[in-house]
């Protein structure tokens, strides 16, 4: 499939990419808040996980209606979206020390639009690999700013504008490290993760309901295109 994904001369993904860490919560960590338990701590593991409806095997969701579920079921993290901060961390930032599922290599997940599909490794079976859809970036929260600790770090974060992607799973299968990841689908609109992180502007979420109707798009994103229809609690975060 052809990698421009854009109505104009914008963004543009490659074909294919490769899973560099599969991470799963290695302990979940106490925390203020509503919930009180956070599963940010990540750690990789060895050989071929399986991913269902609400993720990785062997990984936790602490609160699914907000910080996961199944539009938030599989976090995307490239290795180019963690290198800019690695002077700061004194070098190489471990896999899974954001809280992402996947550390993959070879795309920026900035550039992936809404509703992008992709396939994973080979899969086994007759039901075919591991399939997956675009649907959000991750919105950084005071949990992850704790868990990094360095200042000002959710404002600094955000303003980098590289935060992730999250995912759907489409096809439940399994994945492991050096599994190719194939960009199999790719809508029209345009709008991509950086965008909507940014905030869309009228022209973006109109060609993106244009091609979506709500009930196919993340709850949360929803409510970024329409911000006076979140009613979220006030001390819930996002990871």
């Amino acid at each position: 499939m052809p990698a421009s994904n854009s109505p104009a001369s914008g963004p543009t993904v490659p074909e294919s990419f490769t899973v560099q860490a599969v991470c799963v919560v290695d302990q979940l960590l106490t925390v203020p808040g509503r919930v009180g338990v956070t599963a940010i701590d990540k750690r990789p593991v060895e050989g071929p996980v399986q991913v269902r409806e609400y993720g990785l095997h062997g990984d936790v969701q602490a609160d699914r209606e907000h910080h996961g579920g199944v539009w938030k079921a599989v976090y995307l993290l490239s290795d180019s979206d963690v290198e800019p901060w690695e002077p700061e961390f004194g070098g190489p930032i471990p896999p899974g020390y954001f809280g992402e599922n996947l550390r993959v290599t070879g795309v920026d997940t900035s550039q992936l639009q809404i509703g992008t599909v992709l396939e994973v490794g080979r899969g086994s079976g007759r039901r075919g690999p591991l399939r997956l859809e675009i649907t959000t970036p991750r919105i950084p929260c005071q949990t992850f700013g704790d868990r990094v600790g360095k200042p000002r770090w959710v404002r600094r974060f955000t303003e980098a504008g590289r935060p992730g992607a999250y995912a759907r799973v489409l096809r439940p299968g399994p994945v492991e490290v050096g599994d190719e990841i194939r960009v199999v689908a790719v809508p029209t609109h345009g709008v991509t993760i950086g965008r909507v992180f940014a905030g869309v502007d009228d022209d973006e979420a109109g060609r993106l309901l244009s091609e979506y109707m709500l009930s196919d798009l993340a709850p949360s994103l929803v409510r970024k295109l329409d911000p006076a229809t979140d009613v979220r609690p006030a001390d819930v975060d996002s990871d």
